[in-house]
């Protein structure tokens, strides 16, 4: 499905546009900058003018694929048109776009979705050629250019990435997932050993409790 292209200069959040503009139908939006981008839990994300890609779509709501496991296969076809090649970026579960720098994880990109009138909106968010300071952060941002992939015209990007998200029914699969079987993590409310993804998107946990699958939550590693 070929599907217009609108660009804007400044907005609040590409996501907000689309939600507050039904009318459009199905629809790409491509901004400059973002005054109030939005990462996962509410996070604010950094969307500087020229630093990266920040963009929605409108897509037809696939049926029979669960939200977790859409949202993966959404970040891993953004991944395959970032980097064709498959030689740098993977996935941070639930969703998020990094890569290994100097050994450690890196973070350049997000993903948020929601359904709305029979509309699938994904919102994305990857930095190009310029990465937020963030102190503090387990897994600190990075950018495309830092890692010597190509960071070309985010519209271009944006192009490449509705290309693949028109079947999002694909099963694909990112250079490597993290964390892998056997990583001992954290999160919000609890610790344990990966035992792997599941099929619909969950990560599943041994925990002292018991098995756990986690649907949601900021994984990390332990210390």
């Amino acid at each position: 499905m070929a599907l217009p292209l609108i660009r804007l200069a400044v907005v609040d959040s590409t996501q907000a546009f689309l939600r507050r503009n039904p009318h459009l139908g199905f629809c790409v939006v491509l901004a400059e900058r973002q005054s109030e981008g939005r990462g996962r839990q509410g996070n604010r994300w950094e969307s500087a003018a020229g630093a990266g890609l920040w963009m929605s779509a409108a897509l037809p709501a696939p049926v029979g694929v669960a939200p977790g496991l859409l949202l993966q296969r959404a970040m891993g076809a953004a991944a395959r048109a970032l980097d064709p090649e498959g030689q740098t970026l993977g996935l941070k579960w639930p969703n998020d776009l990094v890569a290994r720098k100097e050994g450690r994880l890196v973070k350049l990109g997000g993903i948020l979705g929601e359904q709305s009138g029979g509309r699938l909106i994904l919102g994305l968010g990857v930095n190009l050629t310029e990465a937020p300071e963030i102190p503090g952060r387990a897994i600190p941002p990075a950018c495309l250019a830092e890692l010597g992939l190509r960071a070309s015209n985010p519209n271009d990007f944006a192009v490449a990435i509705i290309h693949e998200w028109n079947d999002l029914t694909q099963n694909i699969q990112p250079l490597f997932k993290w964390p892998e079987s056997g990583t001992a993590i954290h999160w919000e409310d609890g610790q344990g050993t990966c035992l792997g993804w599941e099929s619909d998107g969950r990560l599943k946990v041994a925990t002292a409790e018991g098995i756990r699958r986690l649907s949601a939550g900021d994984v990390a590693g332990m210390a």
